[in-house]
């Protein structure tokens, strides 16, 4: 039986081992995730709690962004999803070690991997929206430009984090590809070629016709003898003289 793709395919060296609390957070990988929720939750709550005002034309709230409240809402939308990934993924970078199974592995740094990436072009789409629209906003007399500002800038970390993120994971996948391609544990395949060694070498057997012994018993009429007769000459009295004295 062939085992592939063992315990250290796809970023798990240890898998089925304790898990160490103080080695998990001082991970590179864990580190830049954890970063990613932070930055993510700074741009959504910018824009939450201080990204619509009133207009002095309008009594409706409007975007702070060039009054575009699409811009507002695509920054809304990209960072609660990524701050919702990021706990998702930091629970899957805690299971991963204990998952003894190197396929369910795989599919998870797949995850991780078109994720990331999808989500760094994603934030920077976002980072050049609300860049564009912040240079186009001419009236900022009721507008907190710290607030905007700060959604900008962390919409550019988000990027550089998240990118980090997807090197991180492709590293993992490449090394996981490299790992399950490597036997752990082979048995050798039996080889009915190989001669036996001289000491054990078999004699050489050749199959002989087996033939049954025939048993001729004699006819009981032959096993008769005849009854006794005696071979002597009768003999005669005439030819007796008695002895004289």
């Amino acid at each position: 039986m062939a085992e592939t793709g063992g315990a250290s395919a796809y970023g798990a060296a240890l898998a089925g081992g304790g898990f160490d609390f103080y080695k998990f957070v001082r991970q590179p990988q864990t580190i830049v995730r954890l970063l990613s929720w932070v930055f993510g939750l700074v741009v959504f709550a910018c824009i939450t709690t201080e990204g619509y005002v009133n207009s002095p034309t309008s009594p409706d709230a409007k975007c702070i962004f060039n009054q575009r409240d699409s811009a507002c809402q695509y920054a809304v939308g990209v960072g609660v999803i990524a701050f919702l990934a990021c706990i998702g993924f930091l629970m899957l970078d805690v299971y991963v070690p204990f998952m003894s199974n190197a396929q369910d592995r795989k599919y998870t740094v797949m995850a991780d991997l078109g994720f990331s990436g999808v989500w760094t072009f994603l934030w920077f789409v976002c980072f050049c929206l609300l860049a564009s629209q912040w240079a186009r906003t001419h009236d900022v007399r009721a507008i907190p430009e710290d607030a905007a500002r700060a959604t900008i800038a962390f919409s550019f970390f988000s990027i550089a984090t998240w990118g980090i993120l997807t090197y991180f994971a492709l590293g993992r996948f490449r090394r996981g590809v490299g790992d399950a391609s490597i036997p752990t544990y082979t048995e050798p395949p039996a080889d009915l070629h190989t001669p036996y060694p001289p000491t054990y070498a078999p004699t050489s057997y050749n199959p002989t016709t087996y033939t049954p012994t025939t048993y001729i018993y004699p006819n009981n009429e032959s096993q008769k003898q005849p009854p006794f007769t005696s071979s002597l000459p009768p003999q005669d009295d005439s030819g007796y003289l008695p002895p004289k004295y």
